[in-house]
């Protein structure tokens, strides 16, 4: 079972001074009205570029993989709103942990609620697909207000952000789970739980099979979701929190269930889950999170893609 952090007097040590002011200044920020902080959170991002220079190479290089087809020029304007995504993300993470809920809600349009409340009438726990968008902290916290459940998350290294992560996001959830926690996982699901769940990350080759992603033929992709699918027997429901543009807020559209799951294999249930993957980064591009090393992991004997 996955043991939560929790507060303890270590956090205040002189070693983690300069989180708390990261913190705190965080706080102050997103005090501002929303149109002001949306304009910062681009500008932000624009400006980022100028020192974040490997992961400006990593997003363009994603873009070129999954979207070869697409001229140059627009795949460079989309590099440049992603990057302003990017801002906006760490904006709204402050949003998500320290906002309070009235506040959250006069921002966010919600449309799909109905799909969650057929699944809890017909008893089933609920695998809810969240795809890793800069909007993740916002958008699980707006969903967690209507539908309290059960977040997957991998642990941050720096201990005070591991605590502050996890008290911001048990605001609107019940519980938290390691990513690695899938016996956790299906318990909950069996007992009628909504697991948040993201699959589209790269977590290396013993937890991966390679199917395509766009355009990227063999992309590693985990083996999780054959696991929760097959042995929770859950509602496969996406969602997709999108950033409406000029300043107007958000969006969370949720998805119909997902039938029709293929489980005869590992690789046959990643690559149908990577086909509702590319449909919910599609509904927002620009808010995907382009800049991780998605295809680092390679069959063996491939080369390198970055």
């Amino acid at each position: 079972m996955t043991q939560l952090p929790q507060f303890k007097r270590a956090l205040l040590h002189p070693r983690y001074w300069f989180t708390w002011l990261g913190i705190i200044l965080l706080y102050l920020l997103v005090l501002l009205p929303y149109p002001l902080l949306y304009y910062i959170g681009c500008g932000l991002g624009r400006l980022s570029m100028r020192f974040l220079r490997s992961r400006v190479a990593v997003a363009r290089r994603n873009l070129e993989l999954c979207f070869p087809q697409m001229p140059p020029a627009e795949r460079e304007a989309l590099l440049n709103r992603n990057f302003e995504s990017l801002g906006m993300g760490l904006i709204e993470t402050g949003m998500a942990w320290f906002w309070p809920d009235w506040r959250i809600k006069k921002w966010f349009s919600v449309s799909g609620l109905e799909h969650i409340s057929k699944a809890k009438a017909d008893g089933k726990g609920v695998l809810l697909i969240g795809i890793h968008f800069l909007t993740l902290e916002l958008g699980a916290r707006i969903f967690g207000i209507h539908n309290p459940g059960v977040g997957v998350y991998r642990p941050n290294d720096n201990a005070l952000l591991d605590w502050l992560q996890t008290w911001g996001r048990m605001r609107s959830n019940k519980s938290m789970l390691d990513r690695k926690d899938l016996k956790g996982m299906i318990r909950a699901l069996r007992n009628g739980d909504i697991i948040w769940y993201a699959p589209d990350h790269d977590y290396g080759p013993k937890s991966s099979v390679f199917v395509p992603l766009f355009a990227v033929e063999q992309a590693a992709t985990t083996k999780g979701s054959y696991l929760l699918v097959r042995s929770g027997n859950p509602a496969v429901i996406p969602f997709v929190p999108r950033r409406l543009p000029s300043g107007k807020g958000y969006e969370m559209v949720i998805l119909p269930e997902q039938t029709s799951i293929p489980l005869d294999s590992e690789i046959a249930t990643a690559a149908h889950m990577n086909k509702i993957i590319e449909n919910g980064v599609l509904m927002a591009p620009d808010q995907y999170m382009w800049l991780h090393r998605r295809f680092k992991t390679r069959p063996e004997g491939q080369p390198s893609l970055y």
